[in-house]
């Protein structure tokens, strides 16, 4: 690991009383499931990003520490939960996302909406988040997220183009793209999506990639380092330097994107709220 990537743990109390508060109400989060390294830092500042309909996901993107296989029975109970945890921990701004759920009609837009509609009851002033999959191109499903409350439409991109056969083998570059461009044709004006850099892409392929997002209508991005989770089967192949992050954030803004997330810990989830809010990342 080059030195840049040095990360000092938080060592906090409420770090670990709200990890108890967690398992105690069955809630999961995408923090702990996708073995993020920046969770201590965020859970020590109490953001919580919400990871919804189990922790078993249907596809199998390399990248990703999260389980594949066959996902259990969604849980009726998981939106009353998840508001209830947003009101007690008074949360300003809160990220919702899932596995993927192939196995369900709907890919699970309407659990979403539960919960999002649950919360913006239970909080009403709480900016939420809805980070989804692609649904399979379904405008349907996405209708049922912007119709739900949602305030902001996030569907990550990942990886440029070229590596989405490699990496992503069960989702389509166009298609998350077609996702993006439908949300803002309902008029949403917070769409957010995210990438990865470190996976052997080229420089022109990143230049293409933030076109195509810059067309789709999206506003708020991120980019970040891939680091390699325990049981990954994808390798870094390259470090970014931290100055190229700052560089890749200046192209972004010229092209015109309202807010840039970039940096080696940026995660689509990470320090959102300020991201959303314009306090700096």
């Amino acid at each position: 690991m080059p030195s840049w990537l040095g990360k000092n743990l938080p060592l906090h109390e409420s770090i670990k009383e709200l990890s108890s508060y967690l398992r105690s109400n069955h809630i999961e989060t995408v923090c702990l499931n996708s073995r993020c390294p920046n969770a201590g830092e965020c859970y020590s500042e109490g953001n919580v990003s919400f990871l919804i309909l189990g922790n078993t996901c249907t596809r199998d993107c390399l990248f990703c520490a999260i389980r594949g296989g066959v996902p259990g029975k969604i849980d009726p109970d998981e939106p009353a939960r998840i508001a209830g945890a947003v009101r007690r921990l008074k949360l300003k701004y809160v990220v919702v996302t899932s596995v993927t759920r192939d196995d369900l009609p709907d890919g699970g837009a309407s659990h979403y909406s539960d919960v999002i509609k649950a919360i913006k009851h239970a909080s009403p002033d709480t900016v939420t988040e809805a980070l989804v999959p692609d649904f399979k191109g379904s405008k349907r499903s996405i209708d049922t997220i912007l119709d739900s409350g949602a305030d902001v439409f996030s569907h990550n991109m990942e990886v440029v183009s070229r590596l989405y056969h490699k990496i992503r083998p069960d989702f389509g570059y166009s298609l998350s793209l077609d996702s993006l461009r439908y949300a803002f044709s309902r008029g949403t004006s917070a769409i957010k999506s995210g990438f990865m850099v470190g996976l052997g892409e080229l420089d022109s392929e990143i230049d293409d990639l933030l076109g195509d997002l810059k067309n789709t209508g999206c506003t708020y991005l991120t980019i970040g380092q891939y680091l390699k989770p325990k049981g990954s089967r994808l390798d870094v192949e390259e470090y970014i330097r931290p100055e190229k992050f700052i560089a890749l954030k200046e192209k972004a803004m010229d092209l015109g994107f309202k807010k840039v997330a970039s940096g080696p810990f940026v995660r689509s989830s990470y320090r959102a709220g300020e991201l959303y809010f314009g306090q700096g990342v």
